[in-house]
């Protein structure tokens, strides 16, 4: 598995270099049809890469599927690695409606969002990685642990029923208050930069704290997502590569949804009841058990139901105001 690991870790670096060294090589908008280009490409990656792991554990590559805490089978580790993908990709929706009210907040161009999104993906996939070897270990070592996450996700969900996020109040954000206590903060924006120099010291620009408050927003939603596919499989490697693959796509999912959220106003509400549903399963584990064949469905029906509802309400709203 560590072999696998690592080439999948050089994949993700050299696609990011790729994408901020060639594609990406100078500040320019990003229109929503080349959104909607990379979205599609992250989702094929991420299914081509579903397939991948059916044929490393199905056949036991390099001794994957033989190891403790793994999938045993190709189908199921697939399966899982699907349903896991699909739970962080739908999650880290709410997370592009939190990092539009940042960058509307501090009225940062459109022009430099995507430099803060790419820099906020690289601490995104380290403090995963670290969350996620975290999970893992107090699960293995605290079975029981298992129940408190599955609490705490029905718990997570009821507040998103029933709590609104209109209004943005970056001064409740610690890390944001700590930041601009340490260092001199530039009251505007240098280009792409982070840094500046006001009399002659050195000082952080307002992009730089949009970066603080978009990692530490980061930290917050996987503090839902990962005890969520904790629920859908525990082997490392299928939970760490699909909240991989969930993270790469962000960007293109914000330049694509960041200004039709108002479409999907129910988008939240199916999250939530996604939530409960498998803040419920986490909690049947050990007595009632539901399979992933089941789940997927169950989680894909709900998204569904949201999205459709969504939109006909939105068509509903428009046809009245003609």
């Amino acid at each position: 598995m560590d072999w696998f690991l690592i080439l999948f870790l050089i994949f993700v670096l050299s696609v990011l270099a790729l994408d901020l060294g060639v594609f990406h090589r100078h500040a320019r908008i990003v229109p929503v049809r080349e959104a909607l280009a990379w979205t599609s490409v992250w989702i094929t990656l991420a299914l081509l890469f579903n397939v991948l792991v059916y044929f490393m554990y199905e056949h036991h590559w390099l001794g994957m599927g033989l190891q403790p805490g793994q999938e045993p089978t190709g189908q199921r580790a697939a399966l899982q690695f699907l349903t896991g993908y699909i739970v962080e990709e739908s999650l880290s929706l709410d997370n592009v409606f939190v990092i539009a009210l940042i960058f509307d907040h501090f009225k940062i161009p459109t022009l430099y969002q995507h430099r803060v999104l790419f820099w906020g993906i690289i601490g995104a996939i380290v403090m995963r990685g670290a969350m996620i070897a975290a999970g893992i270990a107090l699960i293995r070592r605290f079975e029981w642990i298992v129940y408190i996450f599955g609490a705490f996700l029905v718990i997570t969900a009821l507040k998103m029923l029933f709590t609104r996020q209109e209004n943005f109040e970056p001064e409740k954000n610690l890390l944001f208050r700590l930041t601009r206590r340490i260092f001199p903060v530039s009251t505007k924006i240098h280009g792409e930069s982070f840094f500046c120099r006001i009399d002659g010291k050195r000082a952080i620009t307002p992009l730089f704290l949009v970066l603080v408050l978009v990692e530490s927003s980061d930290v917050l939603f996987a503090v839902d997502s990962i005890p969520a596919i904790f629920a859908i499989t525990q082997d490392p490697f299928i939970v760490f590569t699909s909240n991989i693959f969930a993270i790469l796509g962000l960007r293109s999912m914000y330049f694509l949804m960041a200004g039709a959220m108002e479409k999907f106003r129910y988008l939240k509400t199916s999250l939530a009841f996604v939530l409960v549903f498998i803040g419920v399963k986490m909690l049947l584990a050990h007595h009632h058990p539901i399979p992933v064949v089941v789940s997927l469905p169950v989680i894909l029906g709900i998204l569904l139901l949201g999205v459709v509802v969504s939109l006909f309400a939105t068509r509903r709203e428009t046809a009245r105001n003609r």
